[in-house]
């Protein structure tokens, strides 16, 4: 049981042992041994609901990423193929089954598709021939995928794409069928409320489904009382900036992967006493990062300018435990000591692990101002000026200053040929900020980029545009300071070290998205009604009916619990905000988040760029 998923308000287990269940359902329906061949992309989400060890008790041997050509030898009765619906991976499969039917091995195919079946997969393998090889063709509704405590996402990398580029609604039938799934399990939620296009097909979706079940209901307490569905779109801002929280940086710089994160191994070998440091190990240092483990739960939401002094003070306290080894006189002393020494070396290694990675981030983030305040230095060193300037442009286009010109920033970078997803961010960030570019600033813009890293980003280019991210000043009024203002998006002097605002997560900049979470459980989107129509998309309230006898009975000073759903992908700051909200005292409320996709402005960007030449393979 992974203990960490049930520590919240809600518990989060439950629905991490329904899909476990139905997964040893299927496997059991296939009698025999087994190989299970994996579309790769799904390994990272089923490895955060069933370990190899609950594989292999229902008689799975082997395990081979789908590749095309033989399959690899393995003696096993079944062949079972997990993928997602996708034809490209079809041919793939088609050849794997033509490769074994002409050893003339006597093997039953199944397929297990993930989340959903798809007429057009199964026509795709009928033209190759293939289908009538398979013995059982079935689906694995896997939708939302337990995460943390407090945090659910479905892992679907397009959607945010399919939705705006490609008006493709499928991420958001999978999303209504997950929280139908997630009303089964946790009871109805009484109160629906929502911002945006998709958010609003999403709640018709869930009505309607709702209408189609009615009566075949679970009696289930509601653990929920809100649901807020909201769009990316409505906040376009946020994910492009960069986050600076502890979780946020390892996410922007290196990357976190269903859980795990790969970092340069240099800083985690243990070099002993007069070794040479010749045979440093080359691997990636590969570690899960969750509340399982209890300093990351601790750090991760923290700004990264307050976890030195959190490490600090961690070490001082394990220092003290072990040097209590030295008072253990009795024999019971010493036994109640050798007790707790796994938990002691545990949060010791955990500590040594947290350090490197501080020190890693500090190495690119850390000037003496940035590490103390973000305010104007002088004496800057290469990787860390290149992430200060960044920094600086950032906020100043948050703050509205020369939103409206050619950035002088942006054109050096552009002449240095600095990564294009940095340009692209920059350049969606100042247009989000001044409510689309001048056209002069936007084709003085796109011309440099075309030139400097080739003509075949026209593509991406129009991307950003069809998604909103880069566009052109439709009329002369920018809404943008007012939607600053009105919901005080930028606080002076955010308190990084003990804060008392969500804005501490960016430095400065309250993340658009959780303000609209703060204002509707306390005043109420009534009291920003203005505000909202100057942002994309309808906003509604919808109530469902409770069966009787289900109403919940509030106990006094009882918080209440709201599911924050984000349709297009979340960041890691926004979900660490939203953790803050939850910790308030005063707040009353607290958070579960959901999501179609974890992100940060680079994957976001780069899962809207296109590249012609992966077009034409």
């Amino acid at each position: 049981m992974a203990a960490h998923l049930s520590y919240g308000r809600v518990n989060l287990n439950i629905l991490r042992e329904a899909a476990r269940k139905e997964l040893r359902e299927f496997l059991d329906k296939c009698a025999g041994s087994k190989a299970i061949v994996w579309d790769e992309y799904l390994t990272g989400p089923f490895g955060l609901i069933a370990q190899y060890s609950l594989l292999k008790e229902h008689e799975v041997e082997k395990m081979f990423t789908l590749k095309s050509g033989r399959l690899p030898s393995a003696d096993v009765k079944n062949i079972i193929f997990f993928v997602r619906p996708r034809l490209e991976l079809m041919d793939i499969i088609a050849e794997n089954v033509f490769s074994e039917d002409k050893m003339h091995s006597p093997r039953d195919f199944h397929i297990l598709f993930v989340p959903r079946r798809s007429m057009l997969c199964e026509q795709r393998l009928k033209e190759q021939g293939v289908l009538a090889s398979f013995i059982n063709i079935d689906e694995y509704i896997l939708d939302l995928i337990p995460y943390d405590g407090d945090l659910l996402s479905m892992e679907y990398e397009s959607a945010f794409r399919e939705c705006y580029l490609e008006n493709d609604q499928t991420s958001l039938y999978h999303t209504a069928k997950g929280l139908m799934t997630l009303q089964a399990l946790y009871g109805t939620i009484p109160q629906i409320y929502g911002k945006g296009e998709c958010a609003r097909h999403v709640a018709n979706m869930m009505l309607r489904m709702k209408r189609e079940f009615a009566g075949s209901q679970n009696q289930i307490l509601p653990v929920f009382d809100t649901l807020l569905l909201l769009d990316r779109n409505v906040d376009l801002l946020t994910p492009l900036a960069t986050q600076l929280t502890y979780e946020g940086l390892i996410d922007e710089i290196y990357g976190i992967t269903n859980g795990y994160v790969k970092l340069p191994p240099e800083k985690f070998a243990q070099k002993k006493q007069g070794e040479a440091s010749k045979d440093l190990p080359t691997e990636p240092k590969k570690l899960q990062l969750n509340s399982a483990e209890e300093l990351y739960a601790e750090i991760r939401d923290k700004n990264f300018n307050a976890v030195g002094a959190a490490l600090s003070k961690k070490a001082k306290i394990i220092s003290a435990a072990f040097e209590e080894r030295h008072n253990a006189k009795t024999v019971g002393e010493i036994k109640q000591f050798v007790s707790q020494l796994p938990h002691m070396q545990a949060a010791r290694s955990s500590l040594a692990n947290h350090t490197s990675i501080a020190e890693l981030i500090k190495d690119i983030t850390s000037t003496v101002c940035f590490w103390g305040h973000l305010g104007v230095c002088a004496s800057l060193v290469s990787a860390s000026e290149a992430f200060f300037d960044n920094l600086t442009v950032e906020q100043e286009f948050m703050t509205g200053v020369d939103t409206d010109k050619v950035n002088t920033y942006i054109e050096d970078c552009v002449a240095q040929k600095d990564p294009l997803i940095k340009i692209l961010r920059l350049v969606s960030m100042q247009s989000v900020c001044n409510n689309g570019l001048k056209q002069k600033v936007l084709d003085y813009y796109k011309r440099e980029i075309l030139q400097t890293y080739g003509y075949e980003h026209i593509l991406t280019l129009n991307n950003l545009e069809k998604a909103g991210l880069l566009k052109l000043q439709s009329s002369s009024r920018n809404n943008y300071p007012t939607i600053r203002k009105t919901l005080k998006l930028w606080m002076e002097d955010a308190n990084e070290q003990n804060p008392n605002d969500i804005s501490y997560v960016y430095s400065g900049y309250a993340p658009l998205s959780v303000r609209l979470t703060q204002v509707l459980a306390r005043p109420g989107w009534r009291s920003i009604e203005e505000v909202l129509k100057m942002l994309p998309g309808p906003h509604f309230e919808e109530r469902q009916q409770l069966p009787a006898g289900l109403h919940k009975k509030r106990q006094q000073g009882e918080n209440r619990t709201t599911l924050v759903f984000f349709l297009g992908g979340v960041s890691y700051a926004e979900i660490a905000a939203l953790r803050f909200l939850s910790q308030m005292e005063d707040s009353g409320m607290e958070y579960i988040i959901a999501t179609t996709k974890l992100l940060n402005g680079t994957t976001w960007i780069k899962s809207l760029m296109d590249r012609p030449e992966s077009q034409s393979s």
